[in-house]
């Protein structure tokens, strides 16, 4: 698997290549999560977002699909006692219905072949009123092109299924019901768009 494959050399894209971005993106998530929040994170990766919001959240659940992802997230968030790492897959969570005040899902819905399955997911284990939150990394320029980052990093094997700018990635919310998104651009070399909503309830699916 890819992201098994890369999980030993990912932080150095993280604090290093894509560092102007990430420090953004932890800025963003973290003003959004409350001390008493219980979080879900899924594709948590090496754990960028995971120490930020477990600095700030009562719990987090923190999963990832790629097992070296998560060791190599244990050992980055190791300072932290309230967090439970557990290896899922984003398009069927084995998690109860509203179980989460707080959702999140960090770069991942660009790489999914059926993201709005994941994202029903995401809703479905989110609590009536909670908040999803959804970063995605920006692989196309404002005039449509694709990245270089996304063309790269796609032959090395990450497999993009879909390519994004912050306008259709706004429109990818939109058209999957929810209204009241709101897209925040952390910028640097590599953009992410951070997709902020809440739970859609069940009267509007």
């Amino acid at each position: 698997m890819f992201w098994d494959n890369v999980a030993g050399v990912y932080d150095v894209f993280v604090n290093v290549i894509n560092r102007k971005t990430h420090q953004k993106l932890k800025k963003i998530v973290t003003d959004l999560i409350e001390p008493d929040d219980t979080v879900l994170e899924c594709a948590c990766g090496t754990g960028l977002l995971s120490a930020v919001i477990a600095a700030k959240c009562r719990q987090l659940t923190a999963t990832d699909f790629s097992r070296k992802m998560l060791k190599k997230a244990e050992k980055n968030c190791a300072a932290f006692h309230n967090i439970a790492f557990a290896q899922a897959d984003i398009t069927a969570l084995s998690y109860p219905d509203g179980g989460f005040d707080k959702v999140v899902a960090g770069n991942v819905i660009h790489l999914l072949g059926n993201p709005l399955t994941a994202l029903s997911e995401l809703n479905r284990v989110c609590k009536d009123g909670g908040m999803l939150i959804i970063p995605t990394y920006m692989n196309k320029d404002s005039k449509g092109k694709t990245s270089g980052f996304a063309g790269a990093v796609g032959k090395a094997g990450a497999d993009f299924k879909r390519q994004f700018t912050v306008d259709s990635y706004r429109q990818f919310f939109l058209d999957a019901g929810y209204p009241d998104v709101k897209v925040s651009l952390a910028d640097g070399r590599i953009p992410c768009a951070v997709a902020v909503s809440r739970k859609r309830s069940n009267e509007s699916i």
